[in-house]
């Protein structure tokens, strides 16, 4: 049994620089890669992606995939469904804020307070997606599992 490739979680965030909300879905995706779930998770380049990237396109086929959009537009939700597979899940960050009652995230290059809340929020929410995907306990610490550092 331990021959069998270890299954992983694909992540797809937005890559829209022009609102606050899609440096969100990028920074809490990134501390889902390195710090939350770094043996659990993959990221997946939406530009790359868009562009005709097989690989890309081949592992959001085969293995779970979270998509992470900064607004309702759902442009990474949208596009790995129209080139893989519906996402396992999708997040829109806006809808996080409104649901956790945060404050709107402003600044693209340098997030206010209410957008490293985002991030928080965000990134929390799309590690407990990869449990629920891998069916482990939510929460439960992995191996080389960080805190988060503040």
């Amino acid at each position: 049994m331990d021959s069998l490739p270890k299954v992983k979680v694909g992540i797809v965030a937005c890559s829209g620089e022009e609102l606050p909300e899609g440096t969100v879905s990028r920074l809490a995706a990134l501390r889902v890669l390195h710090e939350l779930r770094p043996h659990e998770t993959v990221t997946l380049c939406l530009p790359l992606f868009l562009a005709g990237g097989e690989s890309e396109r081949a592992f959001a086929r085969v293995h779970p995939t979270i998509t992470v959009d900064g607004c309702d537009l759902r442009c990474a939700a949208r596009a790995t469904e129209m080139y893989s597979a519906t996402p396992a899940a999708s997040i829109v960050v806006n809808d996080l804020v409104a649901e956790g009652g945060l404050g709107k995230p402003e600044g693209r290059r340098r997030l206010n307070e209410a957008g490293r809340q985002a991030v928080d929020a965000t990134a929390a929410h799309v590690a407990a997606l990869v449990d629920e995907l891998l069916n482990r306990t939510p929460g439960a610490a992995t191996s080389g599992e960080q805190g988060s550092g503040k």
